[in-house]
């Protein structure tokens, strides 16, 4: 039995240096080259624990308001400035962290007002926040998570590639990429700090934790804004296999209860046919809070070209090729087509993983890219296999 984060800190505002940014469409390079700046110049007052970063929660006007201490119309009127410096006005650090992050209240967690008085939370210049300090727009708190326990399969990761530079795994299905929810220590970046004893260690990609495959992680920090931005601005050739289901008629007779008219419920619009080729292009959004990503109207903003490899008893399988990287892109997509993956549990409707027949027929087959520091020609592939036979995660 290993340990992971109890209700305390589950959901870290910004972890300090592991974790990637997800590949995003050659329009969000620039922000995400800042972004990785950004992060390069940061030096954690905690050192990991576990393989964990700290969790780095950097506070702003908004965060102060919604903490109940200083109001939208006493910062409209003038009376307290937007940086909550207004003398008995600005929250406590206290306040901060529990709005923030309600878990910490949780009865199973260390006292908040205890972890405070034995200094646990620190700014950035490392001194100790006290209970009744009011932290001021621009200021940091930084914790380690609490840990509960969390069952850790002892679960092979192959590896597929490790140098100075790469580490790059076959993921098997139901293993998360980073540390999320209830998925801690048994993440893929956890296991591999805590295995190869490099701190640095970081995602240059995201997989959702459903899906298996080819995960590319990078090794020196001073290089892992070069590889991200490869994925940033669509220079990465993604492979992934797909069995789906297909049929005559709808599968969803009536509006669909989980949706907000936002995502298109599954009406087998789309009958896939052997070695038929075509583009979808549509536009998604995910909003904060919410488990699926939805369809909107408007530009769109993830593209994915789809080769039908074989059709046989109700299910297709498919070769897709995403040029952009949104969050749940080809889940969402498939759905939208009428042509929902197997074994999906969100989409086109949410409904328990234990009724969704298995695992996720989803799989990074692989990845191909022109090395930014070596100029080696990258070519990486999953020994899994699938077809319409055989479901993921079996070995070639």
């Amino acid at each position: 039995m290993s340990t992971a984060p109890a209700a305390g800190a589950g959901a870290s505002a910004a972890p300090a240096m592991g974790a990637g940014a997800s590949a995003a469409p050659a329009m969000g390079a620039g922000r995400a080259a800042r972004a990785s700046a950004r992060r390069r110049a940061i030096v954690p007052p905690l050192p990991q624990r576990e393989g964990l970063d700290p969790v780095r929660l950097r506070v702003d006007a908004a965060l102060l308001r919604e903490a109940g201490a200083v109001h939208a119309d006493a910062v409209d009127s003038g009376a307290v400035d937007a940086t909550g410096d207004a003398e008995g006005c600005g929250p406590t650090v206290a306040n901060v962290l529990l709005h923030r992050f309600p878990p910490l209240a949780d009865p199973a967690a260390t006292d908040l007002g205890e972890r405070l008085a034995r200094g646990d939370m620190l700014r950035a210049d490392g001194t100790a926040w006290s209970a009744d300090d009011r932290p001021r727009a621009g200021e940091e708190i930084w914790f380690h998570r609490e840990l509960a326990p969390e069952d850790v399969e002892d679960v092979e990761l192959p590896i597929l590639l490790h140098d100075e530079h790469l580490l790059v795994i076959d993921k098997p299905a139901g293993m998360a990429t980073t540390p999320r929810g209830a998925h801690v220590l048994a993440s893929a970046l956890v296991r591999l700090r805590r295995a190869t004893g490099i701190a640095d260690l970081v995602p240059l990609h995201r997989l959702d934790r459903r899906t298996a495959g080819v995960l590319a992680f990078g090794v020196r920090p001073e290089e892992r804004s070069a590889y991200q931005q490869l994925f940033a601005r669509g220079e990465v050739a993604k492979e992934y296999r797909a069995r789906v289901a297909v049929g005559p008629g709808p599968v969803i007779d009536g509006p669909d209860p989980d949706a907000d008219g936002a995502v298109p419920r599954a009406t087998w619009t789309w009958l896939p046919r052997p070695g038929e080729r075509r583009t979808i292009a549509t536009r998604l959004v995910r909003e904060r809070g919410d488990l699926r990503t939805r369809t909107v109207p408007g530009e769109p903003n993830a593209v994915t070209d789809i080769e039908v490899l074989g059709v046989s008893g109700g299910q297709a399988l498919l070769a897709l090729h995403p040029r952009t990287g949104r969050t749940h892109q080809l889940r969402a997509q498939l759905a939208d087509l009428g042509t929902p993956i197997l074994g999906d549990d969100l989409y086109p409707r949410v409904r328990p993983e234990s009724e969704s027949g298995g695992d996720l027929q989803l799989l990074a087959l692989s990845l191909a890219f022109t090395d930014p520091v070596t100029g080696q020609e990258r070519a990486l592939r999953s020994g899994r296999r699938m077809g319409l036979g055989t479901p993921t995660g079996s070995a070639s």
